[in-house]
């Protein structure tokens, strides 16, 4: 299993069905287009306190990022939502691997949500970033700041 203690923080945060401040919510807003904006908010709870974590550590780590790039922090995630998995059942994903039509589209969660950003209008650069083939230092900010 790859980054356990990330995995962990990961679970406890999830338990938490509070909605992002509006604070966040702001700056997402201002971040995200339209189509963005749609998408993401398919996602669950945790998963954009989770994106929002994210994309402010990535911030943190690459301060002269446009914004293409941090839309495509606060989006790195939203293919989650296709596998309709509970946390629990995220859990097991994890633990059992892509057994399973939701468990396979859990694993494939990276490949959806590439798919579901084009169709929502992202620009190349928010996909290229999502897909590791934009701008190594920004591929690389990204990866950190969704790993620590």
């Amino acid at each position: 299993m790859r980054r356990p203690g990330h995995l962990v923080r990961r679970w406890v945060s999830s338990l938490s069905r509070a909605e992002p401040s509006v604070r966040d919510m702001d700056w997402v807003n201002s971040v995200l287009t339209p189509g963005e904006r749609e998408i993401w908010t398919t996602m669950a709870v945790a998963d954009r306190r989770h994106s929002i974590v994210v994309a402010r550590r990535f911030v943190e780590l690459a301060p002269d990022a446009g914004r293409t790039f941090v839309a495509a922090a606060l989006l790195h995630d939203v293919g989650k939502s296709a596998s309709d998995l509970s946390t629990t059942g995220r859990v097991m994903a994890t633990i059992v691997g892509p057994r399973g039509a939701r468990f396979a589209t859990y694993h494939r969660h990276e490949e959806i949500g590439i798919e579901m950003c084009r169709r929502a209008g992202s620009l190349d650069e928010t996909i290229a970033a999502l897909s590791g083939e934009g701008d190594p230092t920004m591929v690389e900010a990204l990866r950190a700041a969704d790993d620590i």
